[in-house]
């Protein structure tokens, strides 16, 4: 089966960074100041330490994935399930690297640790979620492609240029699951995963980077591995530079900040561009820079409170994110535009799914509980019998407003 090729590249010789930390002299007494490296370069023996390969592969399948999604006349659900649950070896994918890899996105889908290793009832009722994106995009929107969209009718409506494929409550299952996927899979394993001390300081790994202990075969520390894992799905989308014949990480992922995958990297570019956070990616930067140098300093005190950092810049994000295509909705219905309305709905719906995987960094506990965003979920499809078709700005705007209390910012911050 062929699919859409998103990089002609040689998977398995991707994930490496450059330059150095112990060669440049990054201070190891943990009672000096850590310096961070102007870039996201770190090496031991005149080797990288900064590996993210699985990040990057499972990047890859799921842009594979929202491709496929909306694929009409290739795809099937069968085709797409597999994809999203591929077993090594599995002809899912347009690349054999990608075939032969033994990592999917459904195992990193509401996996994290500290969410969810406990609670495996909430998890399966997450994967669930995205299975039936998955069904009910193929069964009620694929066959209604030519169809006109109506209420309580599935098919296709107009977008000014654009056609969008909606369901008879119009939602867009593609955009629901692709912006589901950005808290889901993406930032639950990096708040709630990779950054968690139960994980960064998990079984030997203090007493190891301490005494600089090595990964079996590799040139990094258990520790800083974990830290780079969480790194990598933000900024491991699309390494871009050769280096005697391997393509290798760029040090300063900011330079194309927004445009090298479609989940979070995107979005953390997009509100950067915003007038009111223009900070925020160099922010999120700056801290996974400075932990990672703490990482190599011993110094665990700087690398907790810049996790506190990317904890709150990154759920920041979301937020934002999901305020802003609520507030581009209710300016659609209320121009009657329900092309446009529907598109920046359903990404908001996706978004609102994505509040579940925040933190709070006081509690620990994510900023939205279950029952918050099930809230949210139900009010957007509650004003009238056909869902999205029904939604009132005053629902729209009750929302919002609900979310921007959390937070240190305001609606009309988002929107200006």
């Amino acid at each position: 089966m062929k699919k859409l090729v998103l990089l002609p590249i040689f998977i398995a010789s991707l994930f490496v960074s450059c330059s150095s930390d112990d060669d440049q002299g990054i201070i190891v007494d943990p009672e000096e100041p850590v310096v961070a490296p102007a870039d996201y370069t770190f090496t031991r023996n005149n080797e990288s330490t900064v590996k993210f390969g699985g990040q990057t592969t499972r990047i890859f399948m799921a842009e594979e994935i929202i491709s496929a999604l909306k694929g009409i006349d290739t795809e099937t659900q069968s085709s797409i399930q597999s994809m999203f649950d591929h077993l090594e070896g599995a002809d899912d994918f347009s690349t054999p690297e990608l075939n032969a890899s033994s990592k999917s996105v459904r195992s990193k889908t509401a996996a994290s640790t500290d969410y969810f290793s406990a609670n495996a009832s909430e998890a399966s009722e997450i994967k669930a979620m995205f299975d039936n994106y998955i069904t009910n995009q193929t069964s009620e929107v694929f066959p209604n492609s030519e169809v006109i969209a109506a209420p309580g009718v599935a098919g296709q409506i107009l977008d000014g240029s654009s056609t969008r494929y909606v369901s008879a409550n119009g939602l867009e299952y593609n955009q629901a699951f692709a912006k589901g996927l950005i808290g889901a899979f993406v930032t639950d394993q990096i708040l709630n995963n990779y950054l968690s001390p139960s994980v960064l300081d998990g079984g030997d790994n203090v007493s190891n980077n301490d005494s600089d202990i090595l990964d079996g075969d590799n040139q990094y520390t258990t520790m800083e591995h974990k830290w780079d894992e969480g790194y990598g799905y933000l900024f491991g989308g699309v390494p871009s530079i050769i280096v005697d014949g391997q393509t290798v990480n760029q040090p300063n992922p900011l330079t194309t900040i927004g445009d090298d995958d479609s989940f979070l990297n995107k979005y953390v570019g997009k509100v950067a561009g915003s007038t009111s956070f223009p900070t925020i990616a160099q922010d999120i930067f700056d801290a996974f820079k400075l932990g990672r140098a703490a990482i190599v300093a011993k110094n665990y005190q700087i690398r907790d409170e810049q996790a506190v950092i990317l904890k709150q810049k990154i759920s920041e994000v979301i937020a934002i994110r999901a305020i802003y295509y609520l507030q581009g909705g209710k300016t659609a219905v209320e121009a009657n535009d329900f092309g446009g309305a529907f598109h920046d709905l359903s990404e908001g719906y996706g978004f609102l799914t994505s509040l579940r995987f925040t933190r709070d960094t006081q509690t620990g506990t994510s900023i939205f509980t279950k029952s918050d965003v099930d809230g949210y979920l139900n009010d957007i499809m509650s004003d009238g019998p056909n869902g999205l078709w029904n939604v009132t700005p005053q629902t729209l705007d009750a929302i919002s407003e609900d979310i921007a209390s959390k937070f240190d910012f305001t609606v009309a911050q988002v929107t200006e």
